[in-house]
């Protein structure tokens, strides 16, 4: 059971990719062929799937995490963060080569510009993404995400439709879906940018349903510092605001949605109280630095998922 909660702790898999971050501090990027002066330096710990396990656990799931580290420091660092944090790491495979990197830049308004080297991340393997999911004795939610094989993601989620669990895709950075991928996920939660590249946005009213019907997929879009929006059975698209709040670094915050938002569905939550939650803890990441270190505390998130659970 949850800590004080009378709930029975909920099984997330995240199936995806783990980063070490390289976060510089600039007042202004460089154009091409400049150099600039940063303000400072933050190594820390990334990767859209770590940080969406992460933020799970951070509110009291257990996560187990699938993916693939290389041969290097950043290897050790990354298993020694993920066992700190209490996320099962035994399905985490080593393979020859590098580690994911994902070199950072992040201006004074908060606005970030990101480059990502996948390094092991691009060896996640079909085959042992599902045996883990089958492998559990329990697992009621499995995300994923497009920072590693698309193959491996399908595998872990065909493994989840057959114990039905739920899957979350967050299709990100946003690509090509294969067909086998999409065939297998429920929930795909993508923010406005990648939704636009996605569905060819024309603007129209009625989008993000025929985005939806198109798809087979339920439909949340996270749009910035206007929170959430999400399509409902019938079609109709519900906005969720965001919390106000002065942004320091929003860096991550789509990952605190995704990761909270799984532990709402996961735990039980009805699905508009679990994207109000994914909007709490995504604009409480905006108030600090980094990407992991902007989280809420284990004690923060408790809260804010308390101030959700009280509009039940």
């Amino acid at each position: 059971m949850e800590a004080g909660s009378g709930r029975t702790q909920p099984t997330i898999v995240v199936v995806g990719s783990m980063n070490v971050d390289q976060i510089a501090y600039t007042s202004r990027v460089p154009a091409a062929g400049e150099t600039v002066m940063g303000d400072r330096f933050v190594l820390g710990f990334g990767g859209k799937g770590a940080n969406q396990a992460v933020m799970a656990r951070r509110l009291g799931a257990r996560v187990e995490f699938v993916g693939a580290l290389g041969e290097d420091v950043f290897a050790d660092m990354t298993l020694g963060n993920m066992a700190g944090q209490g996320i099962d790491t035994r399905f985490i495979a080593r393979v020859p080569g590098s580690s994911g990197v994902a070199p950072i830049w992040v201006e004074p308004d908060g606005t970030n510009r990101i480059i990502v080297v996948a390094g092991a991340n691009d060896r996640v393997e079909p085959g042992a993404a599902a045996e883990a999911v089958r492998s559990l004795d329990r697992v009621d939610v499995v995300v994923g995400q497009l920072e590693i094989p698309q193959a491996a993601t399908a595998a872990a989620f065909a493994a989840a439709r057959e114990r039905g669990a739920a899957t979350i895709l967050n299709p990100a950075p946003a690509a090509t879906l294969d067909a086998d991928l999409v065939a297998v996920t429920d929930w795909l939660i993508p923010n406005e940018t990648e939704f636009a590249i996605l569905a060819d946005d024309d603007g129209a009213e009625d989008r993000y349903r025929r985005f939806a019907e198109r798809t087979g997929t339920r439909l949340v879009v996270t749009i910035g510092s206007e929170g959430a929006l999400l399509v409902g059975h019938d079609g109709t698209a519900e906005r969720i605001p965001a919390t106000p709040v002065t942004p320091v670094d929003t860096t991550g915050a789509g990952d605190a949605f995704v990761g909270a938002f799984a532990y709402g569905l996961a735990a039980g939550l009805p699905e508009l109280e679990a994207v109000r939650l994914g909007v709490a803890l995504a604009s409480d990441s905006v108030t600090r630095p980094g990407t992991q270190s902007s989280f809420a505390t284990p004690e923060r998130a408790a809260k804010l998922l308390g101030t959700v659970l009280a509009r039940i």
